[in-house]
């Protein structure tokens, strides 16, 4: 009886639709596993869960994209996709078509013995995108993500929550990051102090809880829309799958005069300074 043909997932089909061939030629081949096998292997895994793979797999290249330093393969399967290492060259391959065409950020192999990559920024792509480049520029996808979680989870999120998926994504701000270094202040302090971030106490709370909202910086350089682009496109959804995100995105906000203070402080402003 002749075999029937597999055919490739419909996943596959939605997140391979126009891709670049420059993305497939440097795909990291390994001896165990070829793509066509990653691809095959879709069929074992929801399609939710593979697409979450591939944002954390985002989220993480961004934050570990400090000062330049080279991301070890290994570290990427160890720390992020774990037990979906059978579909790694998959996950990997959206991982690099998102950072491309959200932040223009081309992932580039140094070492192809031992599998070392590095992020190369694009400069080009903040023409008109606002968030600000600096020599702290690193920290953008610290903030972006933080940024990104506040937005879906309705313009504000718990500091236990936003503390918990920073830990998934390997910066606990319980430790001293070697790249960040003190990551509880440079989020509670240092981007609140420069207004990207607020930090609220929740009112009758015992002890104390607190909050994360957008700071009035954040709303300045960056936009509710582009957030919830850069959200849709790293885990291969239409962005009308969050509707009520997608309503108070496309919501126009009100013009408001700004104050003297305010005035002061936007002719003054500078972008994440050195820690």
């Amino acid at each position: 009886m002749a075999q029937r043909r597999r055919g490739r997932p419909s996943l596959y089909r939605e997140s391979t639709q126009g891709r670049d061939a420059d993305l497939e030629e440097d795909i990291p081949f390994t001896q165990t596993q070829t793509l066509s096998q990653a691809q095959r292997n879709l069929e074992k895994h929801s399609t939710e869960q593979v697409n979450l793979k591939v944002g954390e797999l985002v989220q993480y290249l961004l934050i570990r994209d400090q000062k330049k330093l080279p991301i070890k393969r290994a570290d990427l399967i160890k720390h992020v996709v774990k037990e979906y290492k059978d579909v790694f060259l998959e996950i990997f391959i959206r991982a690099k078509k998102a950072l491309r065409d959200v932040f223009g950020f081309q992932l580039e192999e140094i070492d192809t013995k031992n599998h070392i990559y590095i992020l190369v920024n694009t400069l080009d792509r903040l023409e008109g995108d606002g968030m600000k480049v600096d020599d702290s520029t690193a920290k953008l996808g610290l903030l972006t993500v933080i940024l990104s979680l506040i937005f879906m989870k309705g313009n504000s999120a718990k500091e236990a929550g936003i503390w918990e998926t920073l830990r998934r994504l390997r910066v606990d701000p319980g430790e001293r990051h070697k790249d960040f270094g003190d990551v509880r202040k440079l989020v509670t302090d240092t981007f609140v102090k420069q207004k990207y971030l607020e930090y609220i106490k929740i009112p009758h709370t015992d002890p104390p809880e607190y909050e994360f909202r957008w700071g009035p910086r954040a709303f300045k350089e960056t936009s509710k829309l582009k957030i919830l682009d850069f959200v849709s496109k790293i885990q291969q959804k239409d962005p009308k799958c969050w509707l009520t995100q997608y309503e108070d995105a496309q919501a126009v906000p009100r013009p408001q005069l700004p104050t003297a203070s305010q005035s002061t402080t936007r002719r003054s402003a500078v972008s994440l300074p050195p820690q």
